[in-house]
Formats: C-alpha cells, structure tokens, sequence
C-alpha cells in the first residue's frame, strides 16, 4: 500500500480514538492537510478494496482488513518512537516526526526484531499502547484526563496525547513525562484550571493541557 493510503487509515483509526471520535471525510482531510474533495476520492477508492466503509455524509469506518492495516502500521511508528527514544534520547515531538517517516519503510521482520531488542514493550515514550504482532491491544486503559482527577490525590502520568512541539518542550521542561507522579492540588472548575505540584514545584495548567494530559491514580 502507498504511504498516502496508510496515511489515510492510520488518521481514521486515530480519529476514531480521540475525544472527538470524528472520523468524517472532512475532519480527516484537516489531519492530513488535504481537501475534502481529495479526502472523499480517497475514502471511496478505499470502500472499492474492502478498507473502509464510507457512506455519504457519514463517518468512515475500517474494515477489519482496514482495522488490521491501521494497526500494523501504528505499531511499527510505536516502535520506532520507542527505539529512537531509548537510544537517541530524542524529544517526544522528533521521536514522533522520525517514525511518520519509518513506519511505511518497515517490514514486519524488522518491526519484530525491534520489539524484541526492546523487550517487547506495551506502551511507547507517549504513553500510547503499542499493539502486538497480531495487531493486538493487550493493555486495558483505566486513564483519565487530569482536568477530571480529583483534588489532594496522587497521580501518575499514563499518555500525553499531543504532536505539538511547543507542548512537549513544556512538558519536557517541567518534568511532566510519562510515568512521572504528579499531586493534584486544586481545580478550578469555573476558570477550567489545574493546580499540581511535581519535584516540589507548582504548575498551574489551563484545559488546553489536562485535557491531553492523562493520568492514573496512584495507588
């Protein structure tokens, strides 16, 4: 398959994961920088090979065989984050850019070999769930976004959903990474403000942040 229709499905399953759940020709076009026009092309050559179902005006769904394409390829750009996290020491927002571009050079061979040499890792420096080679999820999800998390309580840090550089510059500088333990201290409900304190400082983050900062309780 073409980057351009890899591309194409890894968006939809993504979209179809995120808090907007819209898988629209439209909203995928704006994540994929293309026109709508060129989306709905797309979504229909899709439809004719069993990939997609697409439906005027509705949604776009995979397939199963479209399930299992999104998925080998979103483990593979895992990997690669995993990898070149583990032995570059990359930031968060190049890992991600450098596996846009290894994931559609990567044979199932080698995305095997990596996982191996890493010890077949279940999450990636995200925090995302990296699927196994049966295009498999095994990890159960129990996270929340911080803006839900409840005052005086313990935290850990589960994902951090985001591709914004400027994001994770912030995040990098304030020790807000994956697996870190954080304090929520207040919510300020009417002005949609966290107040947390990590490494003995206090950062106030707006919705912009906890609303893709996810988390678990520390128990």
């Amino acid at each position: 398959m073409s980057v351009a229709i890899e591309n194409f499905v890894k968006a939809i399953y993504k979209n179809g994961k995120s808090n907007t759940n819209n898988t629209k020709p439209g909203n995928i076009a704006k994540a994929l920088n293309i026109s709508s026009a060129a989306a709905t092309d797309m979504a229909q050559k899709l439809a004719a090979k069993d990939i997609i179902v697409y439906q005027k005006y509705q949604p776009l769904k995979l397939t199963e065989k479209g399930n299992k394409m999104a998925l080998t390829i979103v483990r593979k750009h895992r990997l690669w984050e995993s990898l070149l996290f583990k032995l570059f020491d990359l930031s968060l927002h190049d890992i991600h850019r450098e596996a846009e571009l290894l994931e559609h050079q990567t044979s199932d061979l080698l995305a095997e070999k990596i996982s191996e040499y890493l010890g077949n890792p279940k999450f990636d420096p995200h925090g995302d769930p990296i699927p196994n080679a049966n295009g498999d999820i095994t990890t159960v999800d129990t996270s929340m976004p911080l803006s839900k998390a409840s005052e005086g309580k313990s935290y850990i840090i589960s994902r951090l959903l985001s591709t914004d550089k400027e994001f994770f510059d912030f995040c990098s500088a304030n020790a807000l990474k994956y697996g870190n333990t954080i304090q929520v201290s207040k919510q300020f409900t009417s002005s949609k403000m966290t107040q947390i304190s990590i490494n003995n400082n206090t950062i106030v983050l707006n919705s912009d942040f906890t609303n893709i900062i996810y988390v678990n309780e520390n128990n």
